[in-house]
């Protein structure tokens, strides 16, 4: 057995010397206090990422709409007799264009774009004329599908707000819905997805056949709903 350090002895006094400038030491607190606050302080950084990046895509998702809008509110094919003509390849057009200002985002797989044609019908209320999707996804639009309000004036109009959007005779509402499934950056195992709605809407801007879209040779993909 080994001899047991006597209080008094030089062994026990260096061992209490030794602990007791371990006690007063310190050089090494804004390590420690560093690796403590660490994990708190990155998760606080990871979070403000995460709000700047979701408030991004909120702005974006916006501006998507509203240029999609815009830019079905004003194609069109002049004709020589009759009034200008919205083509099938004029769809195609513009959901290509928005493929262009949205190529990160992804929407093929993660959203769908939603284009609906609001008019009125023979009794003077709201209708869908026509509606037009791209995307892979299934979600369809919160006011129904192609053909809603045909008949009658039950259907109030498009809008998520109760004042509902609704159409002047003569002309059309481009109506935009966007739905897309937002994956959170860094934090995807805590946080769980969910689904942005985007909407916009605008008259369009000159005269136009409202009758249908055409679709002329060579006969162009339909991007039906």
């Amino acid at each position: 057995m080994m001899p047991r350090s006597h209080p008094g002895t030089p062994a026990a006094m260096r061992l209490r010397r030794f602990l007791g400038r371990i006690a007063k030491s310190t050089s090494a607190v804004s390590a420690v206090e560093l690796g403590l606050a660490l994990p708190f302080l990155m998760g606080l950084t990871l979070s403000g990422v995460e709000v700047v990046n979701l408030a991004l895509i909120h702005v974006r998702l916006n501006q998507l709409a509203i240029t999609v809008a815009d830019n079905a509110s004003r194609a069109k094919q002049t004709q020589v007799n009759g009034a200008p003509q919205f083509r099938e390849y004029d769809v195609n057009q513009v959901f290509r264009a928005a493929a262009l200002q949205s190529e990160d985002l992804q929407i093929p797989t993660r959203g769908r774009i939603i284009l609906s044609s609001l008019q009125v019908n023979s009794s003077g209320g709201q209708w869908i004329a026509w509606q037009r999707c791209w995307g892979l996804n299934s979600w369809v639009s919160r006011y129904g599908p192609q053909g809603t309000g045909a008949t009658g004036t039950a259907f109030a109009g498009m809008g998520f707000t109760d004042t509902k959007m609704t159409a002047d005779a003569g002309t059309a509402i481009m109506f935009v819905e966007i739905a897309y499934n937002y994956k959170p950056f860094f934090l995807g195992s805590v946080l769980p997805s969910k689904v942005i709605r985007k909407e916009a809407a605008l008259y369009v801007r000159d005269d136009r056949d409202l009758t249908q879209i055409y679709n002329p040779s060579p006969a162009q993909p339909v991007a039906s709903c």
